[in-house]
């Protein structure tokens, strides 16, 4: 079935069953994605690593959608998005299970060689399903879905950290203090020990991916066909014939790059930076949850407030400043009260996602699926700019390495006042 077609959206209602589905993989890919903030501590203890090499889990991660990001939008141009969405869930199905032969042997380049695979297939599912997400209903609403969207997500995110958390961090702390006191051969025990407990949790993810995957793929998922334009907007996009003559989808990409780096940040080292001001890991695997648990608070405040009364720029623009103050205030501060604002960067965080995706894809028409997947590259930021907190960290201290996230959130705000609406 293919819907009718008006511009780059589907003005009718959206049916529950796609809404449903399209929940079910935001909560998948959101599950997937928050684990990295348990996977920095367990790793840098089970491979012996120093920051910088810690955080480079987020960097085999997210560094897959810059390098992945067109050949996802080729492979979505052959299949289309729902196709798409069931290849990414294999693709991520993959990845998990390269986590076995990691774990057995303890090597750290097959953990990376695991999240990269498992980027890789979150780089076509997200290219296909945020679009389509979209696409699927009024353009106005769209921060709205979107919102509905995050709230599965960030669900995922809250529970993700505590389940993997209580499996491979628990006597996490006391293990670190053992270490200091045996030889060489103990120690390998102890670690091979701590890397196998990551294996019972992948195996299930892998299952679970696979059969998302064929009810993905046999699902009443509608067709969508963004190659297509209204009159109105084939006449504005005539002498276009390519995605660079779209500024505002150009600085969307790099506003989403800066973006996902804050967010990543404020997700993914809060853990870590939780045990350097004193707090124990077993406790602190709880700080990532709280950072995720703000968001939902911010997209639920998003699903009723968008956009009856905010405008989606202005929600940008809010959350930008919000960012700005919740930063220096942890900079400012130290302890519980430091942590705290670190997880309340959840709640600045939370309307960026929905608002700046309709804003980028705006009126792309026929480019609305390479102009999804050069945003999809952005999403790079949270490769880049956290492997930058950590070199920050070993140079200065955790808290000082803060200041990286003031200039990305001052480039958002530009974006939300300005910088969406250049179109030449």
């Amino acid at each position: 079935m293919t819907i009718p077609k008006s511009s780059n959206q589907i003005n009718a209602k959206p049916a529950i069953n796609p809404i449903i589905i399209l929940g079910a993989l935001f909560f998948i890919f959101g599950f997937i994605t928050w684990l990295n903030s348990v996977l920095i501590p367990y790793l840098k203890i089970a491979c012996e690593l120093n920051n910088l090499e810690a955080y480079l889990v987020t960097s085999a991660f997210y560094i897959s959608y810059l390098v992945m990001g067109v050949p996802a939008a080729r492979l979505l141009r052959n299949i289309g998005f729902k196709k798409g969405m069931s290849a990414g869930l294999l693709i991520m199905a993959v990845g998990a299970l390269i986590f076995i032969p990691a774990a057995i042997t303890r090597t750290y380049i097959l953990f990376l060689l695991g999240l990269f695979i498992q980027g890789t297939g979150l780089t076509v599912l997200q290219a296909a399903s945020n679009p389509y997400v979209t696409i699927v209903g009024d353009r106005d609403s769209a921060a709205k879905r979107i919102s509905i969207m995050g709230i599965c997500n960030k669900v995922a995110g809250v529970i993700a950290p505590i389940v993997l958390g209580t499996v491979v961090l628990k006597g996490a702390d006391a293990l670190v203090l053992r270490l200091k006191t045996m030889d060489a051969a103990q120690k390998a025990v102890e670690l091979n020990g701590l890397a196998s407990k990551v294996i019972a949790p992948y195996i299930v993810i892998c299952i679970a991916l696979i059969i998302l995957a064929f009810l993905t793929y046999f699902s009443g998922l509608p067709a969508i066909d963004t190659d297509e334009e209204d009159e109105t907007l084939a006449a504005t996009n005539i002498k276009k014939n390519s995605i660079f003559q779209f500024p505002h989808l150009l600085l969307g990409v790099l506003t989403l790059f800066f973006y996902v780096g804050v967010e990543v940040i404020a997700g993914d080292t809060i853990i870590r930076y939780g045990a350097s001001q004193g707090i124990a890991l077993y406790t602190a695997k709880f700080f990532t949850s709280c950072t995720l648990a703000a968001m939902i608070a911010g997209y639920v405040i998003g699903i009723i407030a968008i956009p009856k009364y905010l405008k989606q720029d202005n929600a940008l623009k809010i959350c930008a400043v919000l960012g700005v103050l919740f930063s220096i205030a942890a900079i400012c501060t130290n302890g519980y009260t430091s942590v705290l604002f670190i997880a309340l960067l959840g709640l600045a965080n939370s309307l960026m996602w929905p608002a700046i995706w309709p804003l980028a894809i705006a009126d792309l028409g026929r480019f609305t699926k390479i102009g999804s997947s050069m945003l999809i590259m952005g999403i790079a930021g949270g490769a880049l700019i956290p492997l930058l907190y950590g070199y920050l960290t070993d140079l200065f201290n955790s808290r000082i390495a803060y200041s990286i996230l003031i200039p990305c959130y001052l480039f958002i705000w530009y974006y939300a006042a300005s910088g969406h609406r250049i179109r030449k």
